[in-house]
Parts: C-alpha cells; structure tokens; sequence
C-alpha cells in the first residue's frame, strides 16, 4: 500500500513522502496513529493543504522533545531491585517501569518511547536510549542495585557482583595455597 507521510519516520522516510509500506503496517500503525495517509489525489491535495500547519506542528513537537532531552542530558537514575548474590534480578526492569521511574522524576515520556529490546536482569549501570521524537534521541543511564548505597557505590565505579563485593574477599588476595596444603600426601598413604 502507498501512503503519503504526516511526520518523518525513521527507516521510512521524511514528511510529505509517498511511501510503498506493507498493508499491515499501514492499516494497524501508520493510519490509525495519524502518521500517514492513504496515497490517492484527494489526500494528496488535502496534504498539500495542510502542508505549512503540519511542519508547525512537527516543528512544535520537536522543541518540546528537545527541551526534555536537555533536561535529561547526562541524568542517572536509580532503580532499587531485589536480587541474588550473583547480581542476577529476581524479576527485570522493563521499558514500563523506565517510563514510571521517569515520570517519578517529572519526565513525560512514553513506556513507546523507551528502546529496550530486552528486559535489564542484572544489577550494574544500563544505557537506556529515549526516542523523544522522530528527530530527537538521547541516551539516560539507569543505575540498577539493591539498595540506594549499593547504588552509590556502583555509580564510583565499584563492582557489587565480583567475590570482594559478595564474600569480603580481596579477588587478588587469593592464592591457591589458602585451598590446599602443597606439601600434603596426595594419594592419602601416610609415611
């Protein structure tokens, strides 16, 4: 199906195209959304009409995404979770919950705007990227822990899943002579 682009699409095209798009996606996405328009002479025309007040508006949306990506610019934000010694998260943060802590924060952003292919399941520090707008993203960092000092301590840098972090143990401390005694009879006969 040919449709005609309301708004730049990324992998698509720009504002105004006359794009070759499946069905599917035309019918379930691009049309009910408001993001395009069938491709024929009535709203080809209708289109042309509308032209200057379209690029207003998307001109308008993209400052607004603009100002909230300033806002977030070089942000970290902590999300307490609970999870085994190994750092492995007992359940995962999803893109929902990146746009509840935001909008925690006074962000608006939307759980579709969050670019997470796949759920955070381990403790430590995650790029999250934000598609605030066709034409604006950033990335935000989201510091997963245990617990708000845990979060303190991963955000210095410390690593809270190494053998020091979980047992007290210094890692480099460690000598094979602290597991076994190399002077001790090997097949158990005593001399």
């Amino acid at each position: 199906m040919e449709v005609i682009l309301l708004e730049r699409i990324s992998k698509l095209g720009q504002m105004g195209e006359t794009v070759k798009v499946r069905d599917g996606f035309a019918r379930n996405y691009l049309l009910p959304l408001g993001k395009a328009l069938r491709a024929n002479a009535a709203n080809k025309a209708r289109f042309e009409a509308e032209r200057s007040t379209l690029e207003a508006r998307n001109l308008e949306r993209k400052s607004e995404a603009q100002k909230v990506a300033d806002a977030l610019g070089g942000k970290s934000f902590v999300v307490v979770r609970s999870a085994g010694e190994t750092g492995q998260l007992y359940g995962s943060v999803a893109a929902r919950d990146v746009a509840d802590i935001l909008a925690a924060e006074g962000f608006n952003v939307g759980r579709n705007q969050v670019e997470l292919n796949t759920p955070i399941k381990t403790i430590g520090l995650h790029s999250v990227t934000l598609h605030l707008h066709s034409e604006v993203e950033i990335a935000i960092e989201l510091n997963v822990a245990r617990s708000a000092e845990e979060a303190e301590r991963q955000a210095k840098g410390e690593s809270l899943t190494s053998a020091d972090a979980i047992y007290g143990v210094d890692e480099d401390a460690l000598r094979p002579e602290d597991f076994f005694d190399p002077e001790a009879d090997r097949d158990g006969d005593e001399e």
